[in-house]
């Protein structure tokens, strides 16, 4: 019983493929703390930010998550929670809260 090496190279390349996005992924989610969750903001060019989870629950960022809800549903373009809105306002948002 023999092995096919060709057969066995195109599998491991097709692994390594599939696998690739899997692992640029896992890395991305690697770098947010325990107890925070990464959003995307901003108009043209979207920011990655990792915040608290407690802000998920305040008021204001209530307001932005209705607004992500109106605009994407639950389909978001960046794979991510995508605040449709300035990259300043979203500051400005989390500037108050994290000052309450």
């Amino acid at each position: 019983m023999g092995f096919r090496l060709p057969a066995i190279i195109r599998a491991k390349q097709f692994l390594l493929r599939s696998s690739s996005s899997t692992y640029q992924t896992a890395l991305a989610t690697m770098d947010v703390p325990k107890g925070c969750v990464t959003v995307y903001a901003g108009d043209n060019q979207r920011k990655r930010y990792v915040i608290p989870v407690s802000y998920l629950n305040q008021p204001s960022f209530q307001e932005l998550l209705s607004q992500a809800e109106e605009e994407f549903g639950y389909d978001h373009p960046m794979g991510g929670l995508t605040i449709p809105c300035s990259e300043s306002i979203f500051l400005d948002v989390i500037s108050c809260i994290s000052r309450s």
